[in-house]
């Protein structure tokens, strides 16, 4: 098996066609190569997606902010400083002084409490961070306020443990926007929802240029940011989705930074004195998310067959070498309460064993939707290769990722293969997306994982709500160990790695910040030599 996968990436790079050269990079320009093709939007009232929130946390301000090398370390950013009330309820927040918008525009407590408010009244895809403390349409306008141009109030609707209602607003949902210039563009009430697709709205360190879907992505420098102009004064990210080319452009100094090299690749330019390569432990999972719609899925014994049909080493050794260990269950290393046992290995016999139980010992046919990149479809033909075995004629779907996520989220996929990145570093995050689901229906207005593959995961929804009140560590910690347990036994998932990122650079290239999400990647700090 591990030949096949090792001939799988190799047959990969080597089908990938170069590109042209380019010119040398400009010294006060970051040039990078990276697969863009989830963007969506711009809006961060709307964005769920990986690269739109890297870009989120490049160009707008957010009120809370936390320390990369010590998450557990919150400090203000638009919020200069806050007080909880002795009940739990009220966050008081103080908005800093002295910030302005790429429009000119002052930044004030109103900016950040529409911001907030918007985030509520769109209810797109993020919209379940803040809706979960109790906002909805109806009240969300009373319960979050400017009451004057420094004071922002949000009266939450339980006693939460503070560090989690803080934590969410370190995420995308908290990027504060320019409440004047957003409603100059709203059209038949839509809150500017349609503009900001497309434009900005935000005090960031960098600003949007333009956006050509498909093909590349580029910033300017805000030159009056508040907390000091950055050294590049334009960013440009090319949209190049394979490893090969981007190894290319990179070798012959067209880029400055290849993000998605694949394990080829990587081996291939640690020997050269030009590039240097910068890793960080992620909290995103690779995983699989297998639709209780689907007749045979449904079934709890080929749930756990196709948990010992996924050679875990193999995968981890050649494919994702360097770049993602072993990590089964839902929370990721470095979490509270993160169960660290990897119960599952690569077992045919076993899973024979259990489509037999499952009255399916000739196996079956069934689909996957696949992101058409070199890393994600090597794992799917592994996979593939390992599921026939058993039996199962595994067919891979393949598309650009805005395809292939846009139908999952619609809850029209067989099986999905994709990688999942924590909104906050509270682990709520991911208790509440793989084992909440308060309303299984196909109109839910709340679309965790767990519904988005149509499962109800029964009490371990009451679980859930229970653990973010739970004040004492300890108690809170074994409560997401059990859920955890829980979700590994009877989960429609099977959660298979926990990410490390690596990002390759030219020598000539320092202070690129890899953070420990995936929103929390910086350019700001960038020098050349």
């Amino acid at each position: 098996m591990r030949k096949l996968i090792a001939g799988l990436v190799l047959g990969t790079a080597l089908a990938t066609a170069p590109m042209a050269a380019q010119a040398e990079t400009p010294k006060n320009a970051l040039v990078m190569a990276f697969a863009i093709d989830d963007l969506i939007t711009l809006d961060p009232a709307g964005m769920f997606e990986f690269t739109a929130l890297e870009y989120a946390g490049n160009t707008y301000d957010r009120l809370i902010g936390f320390d990369n090398d010590d998450v557990s370390k919150i400090y203000g950013v638009v919020a200069e400083s806050w007080d909880v009330s002795e009940d739990g309820l009220t966050f008081t927040f103080k908005i800093r002084d002295g910030i302005k918008f790429a429009s000119g525009n002052d930044l004030t407590a109103e900016d950040a409490a529409f911001s907030l408010q918007r985030v509520v009244l769109m209810d797109q895809s993020p919209a379940f961070i803040l809706g979960q403390f109790g906002f909805t349409a109806e009240n969300v306008k009373d319960r979050i306020r400017a009451t004057d141009a420094n004071t922002l109030v949000m009266e939450v609707d339980k006693p939460y443990a503070p560090s989690f209602v803080l934590y969410c607003l370190t995420s995308g949902v908290g990027a504060v926007v320019d409440k004047e210039l957003v409603l100059e563009h709203e059209k038949d009430g839509d809150l500017g929802a349609e503009w900001m697709k497309t434009n900005y709205a935000g005090s960031g360190p960098f600003v949007l240029n333009k956006w050509t879907p498909g093909e590349s992505l580029s910033l300017t420098a805000n030159e009056d940011y508040w907390d000091g102009a950055p050294a590049m004064k334009r960013v440009i990210i090319r949209n190049v989705k394979e490893a090969a080319s981007q190894q290319l452009l990179l070798q012959k100094g067209d880029i400055d930074i290849a993000r998605n090299l694949e394990a080829d690749q990587l081996a291939s330019v640690k020997g050269d004195e030009n590039i240097k390569l910068l890793s960080k432990g992620k909290g995103a999972l690779w995983y699989l998310g297998l639709s209780q719609k689907n007749e045979f899925l449904s079934k709890p014994e080929v749930r756990e067959a196709l948990k010992y049909l996924v050679d875990y080493d193999g995968i981890t050794e050649t494919i994702m070498a360097g770049r993602a260990q072993t990590h089964q269950a839902f929370l990721p290393e470095g979490f509270l309460g993160a169960y660290n046992e990897n119960p599952y290995s690569l077992d045919i016999e076993k899973a024979k064993s259990l489509l037999a139980d499952a009255g399916l010992a000739d196996g079956f046919k069934v689909t996957m939707d696949t992101r058409n990149t070199t890393a994600v479809m090597s794992m799917a033909q592994s996979i593939q290769a390992t599921w026939a075995q058993a039996g199962i004629n595994l067919e891979i779907i393949p598309g650009d990722n805005k395809q292939t996520l846009t139908k999952y989220r619609a809850r029209q996929h067989d099986i999905y293969i994709g990688r999942w990145g924590p909104d906050y570093q509270d682990p709520h995050t991911n208790a509440s997306t793989f084992a909440w689901n308060p309303d299984n229906s196909d109109d839910a207005s709340a679309k965790p994982l767990a519904w988005r593959n149509s499962w109800n995961p029964g009490d371990m929804t009451a679980e859930v709500d229970k653990a973010i009140l739970e004040r004492d560590g300890e108690k809170r910690a074994a409560m997401y160990v059990d859920l955890q347990k829980k979700v590994l036994e009877s989960g429609p998932f099977v959660i298979m790695f926990q990410e490390t990122e690596i990002a390759a650079m030219r020598d000539n290239v320092n202070n690129f910040v890899l953070g420990p999400s995936f929103d929390n990647n910086y350019y700001r700090f960038v020098t050349k030599d």
